[in-house]
């Protein structure tokens, strides 16, 4: 009896013990590393099935292509497509599911292309381009800016040609079939060649009286050399970019120069008239201010031929006083008592010593000199060159100091220091107080 109940226990504790199937549930996720969708691409498996004794990976396009592992990790892709995951999952009760999943790899735009410009940036510019982007299924779309060709499609087009000075974009847009991107660089292209100079006489010889010597500037654009030719100038031909040239007979001389760079070359010609010349000087309209209008800076009663200036009391430094010749004395806006007066004597007439003054003679009354001048208003009129004062006898024993009143027009003639002969004619005092002054026009011997 008791060997029966033990029996029957046993049959009931095994009974209790029978196996129950674990079902496989679950899935896996499969997503991009770094977030990076442009090949090389690593994707990263996340396994979570659960119930599963055994697993078999397959990695379409991948590395590596098949697994084993619960967790393969990351798998790499290298070229661009869909591809298919596909996991094969069982256990020991025999039970097996399929799992798949789809990732699209894009292969990477990583633009890279550089121009080059062939020989110099004067029109036309011609471009040599060099795409070095890698890709194999990437697509290329060239455009040019007001370039030949205006577009290509393809990884290397051909060259291309600018004309039109001015920046212009070369852009590149690449295209993976999933995205786009665009790298952009400019060509500037030089303006275009011109050949074109002005010129100007020296200082001393702005009346283009022979000889002249003249100062070209050249004003060509986008020109790298030059070939000057000067009829009748010294030197006469010339390849600097700012020549200096001296005319010595008068006439009229053709001035020829051609610009060129590497691509082109352009002719500009202009004609320099030369006079004859008259060893004269004409200077009009010269207002000398009375003592107190100098005195106050209002109106300079000093002048030089050399500069052609009239100088005030401030504006005479050690530098300019030396160049002074001619200094006018009046004493009062009244104008009845006035002189020219020697600039090494000014300190003896109400100004300040000039520092190594010249001296200069001056007839102030050719009637009261007793010199024999007789040089009258209608002779200055009519002086057109050095002839007519030539044979003047302006000299200290010819005396001249005399003073004169409100009286014009009126001819005051002269002798610089180094020689030069000149006559001053007046032809306006105007009253204005202390700012009072005359007006006169001077002609000088250049020489």
């Amino acid at each position: 009896m008791k060997k029966t109940l033990l029996l029957l226990l046993f049959i009931v504790i095994t009974s209790c013990y029978q196996e129950t199937a674990i079902a496989i549930e679950g899935d896996f996720t499969a997503s991009y590393a770094n977030n990076d969708e442009s090949i090389p691409v690593q994707i990263k498996i996340d396994n979570k099935i659960t119930g599963a004794d055994t697993y078999e990976w397959t990695f379409e396009g991948g590395n590596p292509s098949v697994s084993n592992s619960k967790n393969p990790g990351e798998i790499l892709y290298n070229k661009q497509g869909t591809y298919t995951i596909k996991l094969i999952a069982k256990n020991v009760d025999g039970e097996s599911r399929e799992f798949t999943k789809t990732v699209e790899i894009k292969e990477g735009i990583n633009i890279e292309f550089s121009h080059e410009i062939i020989k110099s940036n004067y029109s036309p510019v011609e471009v040599v381009l060099k795409n070095t982007t890698i890709g194999e299924r990437l697509t290329f779309t060239w455009d040019f800016q007001d370039g030949v060709p205006a577009t290509f499609t393809g990884k290397t087009p051909p060259n291309v040609v600018f004309t039109t000075p001015g920046d212009h974009t070369i852009t590149l847009t690449v295209s993976n079939g999933f995205e786009s991107e665009k790298q952009t660089k400019t060509v500037t292209v030089a303006p275009y060649l011109v050949s074109l100079f002005s010129y100007e006489p020296k200082f001393e010889d702005d009346d283009y009286q022979a000889p002249v010597t003249i100062d070209f500037t050249n004003k060509s654009m986008s020109a790298t050399n030059y070939k000057w030719t000067f009829e009748g100038g010294n030197p006469a031909t010339s390849t600097e970019e700012n020549p200096t040239v001296i005319f010595t007979s008068a006439g009229s001389h053709e001035v020829t120069l051609e610009a060129i760079n590497d691509k082109a070359s352009q002719i500009y010609k202009s004609a320099i008239t030369v006079l004859t010349d008259t060893n004269l000087r004409t200077l009009t309209n010269i207002k000398l201010g009375i003592n107190s209008a100098h005195n106050n800076n209002n109106i300079g009663a000093m002048f030089s031929t050399v500069t052609r200036q009239v100088y005030k009391a401030n504006e005479i430094n050690d530098q300019n006083s030396s160049l002074i010749d001619i200094v006018f004395q009046g004493l009062n806006g009244n104008f009845n008592y006035n002189r020219f007066i020697s600039p090494d004597q000014a300190n003896n007439y109400g100004f300040l010593t000039l520092q190594n003054a010249q001296s200069t003679i001056f007839i102030n009354s050719q009637n009261l000199c007793n010199c024999g001048l007789n040089f009258t208003e209608s002779q200055f009129d009519a002086m057109v060159n050095d002839t007519p004062i030539k044979s003047l006898n302006i000299s200290y024993s010819a005396g001249g100091a005399q003073e004169f009143g409100f009286t014009f027009p009126r001819i005051i003639l002269f002798k610089t220091q180094d020689g030069r002969k000149g006559a001053i004619k007046i032809k306006d005092m105007v009253k204005n107080g202390t700012s009072s002054y005359i007006l006169c026009d001077i002609k000088v011997q250049k020489q």
